[in-house]
């Protein structure tokens, strides 16, 4: 196991975040103390021309403005022995771990995370970027909604020699992946983007992916197939139309960031709740973890109607996938078990009391959590 280095840059490291086909994720702190998330590079994914890309794209991150629903870029360095980049820290769980842990969520707020998110990406796409590698797991779940981390990376994403015929491995995570870069193709447009998007949207409400299987060869084997349909069971009628456009096979044929931004804006208004609300709801469902003993102030009716009608999605509890979610796709090509059969039933025990239900439980939580949220 590699150890952690103490310095990167200007950077001190504090600990781990995460690591990947790529790199590590450091939580370090800058010179005065500020926390900043840095990812290291792995040396064996470089060469000339590739560091010389990654310098190129890491001056355009910093033009993305206009949102902040993406963790801002502060410095780089493309030629250290292991290139890095210091991106904004966002403290929070990330959507797959908050979808993993809670539920999928009420469709209202699976609109309100759309539009937030493609009102990030449209920013990036601004500033001439692409994500390339946009999923549950690097969108976080902050104190201020939805942030998209990850997207400094895209010169890695694109990189030519990257394809499935390249040791056998692939850049990016299969699951959330587009087609046409499943087929092997480097170069792709903001649809890719889109698609990843609607993979995304597709977790937060059915906890699941549009394909899916046990080894990334049989996953891309779906994805590249145009004659198979992605899997939209379990996702709320009102969200297939939009889900059924981003998730289409051509890229011409998905919708651009607007129109899919403006579908969800028609959704949460067809719920009940304006944008402002929505976001609030959703930012206090996602927090809720952290809450600890909010004062409850009265909702308007309109939020606490939907609050009440979406809580009922939830008796039912969201059963285990059988398939791990999140694989890094460029580690994918350890097998993975495949995990089938139902949970074994156990007996309730008579020295506990009944639980309410699950409909009940959520509604009180929802209606607790947002209020804490709105007073802030």
């Amino acid at each position: 196991m590699t150890k952690s280095p103490t310095l990167i840059g200007r950077y001190t490291v504090a600990r781990e975040l995460g690591s990947g086909g790529m790199g590590e994720v450091y939580l370090a702190y800058s010179p005065a103390g500020s926390p900043v998330a840095v990812k290291v590079i792995r040396s064996d994914k470089l060469d000339p021309m590739t560091r010389a890309r990654f310098e190129k794209e890491a001056l355009i991150a910093r033009t993305v403005v206009g949102t902040n629903r993406v963790a801002r870029f502060l410095d780089a360095d493309p030629y250290a022995d292991r290139p890095w980049l210091a991106m904004e820290y966002v403290a929070g769980r990330t959507l797959l771990a908050c979808v993993d842990s809670d539920g999928v969520l009420p469709l209202p707020l699976v609109a309100s995370l759309g539009a937030l998110l493609a009102e990030g990406l449209d920013a990036v796409h601004r500033a001439e970027l692409l994500h390339r590698d946009l999923t549950p797991k690097n969108v976080i779940m902050g104190g201020d909604g939805p942030m998209i981390i990850d997207f400094g990376l895209s010169a890695f994403m694109d990189a030519t020699q990257e394809s499935l015929s390249h040791s056998g491995m692939i850049v990016g995570t299969v699951r959330c992946m587009p087609p046409e870069q499943a087929s092997g193709h480097p170069q792709v447009t903001s649809a890719a983007d889109v698609y990843a998007l609607g993979t995304v949207l597709l977790y937060a409400a059915a906890r699941h992916y549009p394909y899916d299987g046990s080894r990334w060869e049989a996953i891309v084997a779906q994805i590249a197939n145009a004659g198979i349909a992605p899997d939209l069971s379990g996702v709320p009628s009102g969200l297939v139309p939009l889900l059924t456009s981003m998730l289409t096979y051509a890229p011409e044929d998905r919708p651009t960031l607007d129109r899919v931004a403006d579908a969800c804006g028609d959704l949460m208004a067809a719920s009940g709740m304006a944008p402002a609300d929505a976001r609030l709801a959703l930012i206090a469902r996602s927090t809720a973890e952290q809450a600890s003993g909010p004062s409850v102030e009265p909702l308007s009716p309109a939020v606490e109607k939907v609050l009440a009608e979406q809580a009922v999605l939830f008796e039912t509890p969201a059963s285990p996938l059988d398939v791990p979610p999140g694989a890094d796709a460029a580690a994918v090509a350890e097998e993975q078990d495949d995990q089938h059969g139902a949970p074994s039933e156990q007996p309730a025990s008579p020295s506990r009391p009944s639980r309410p239900p699950a409909s009940e439980r959520v509604a009180g939580e929802l209606r607790a959590a947002y209020a804490a949220a709105a007073a802030l």
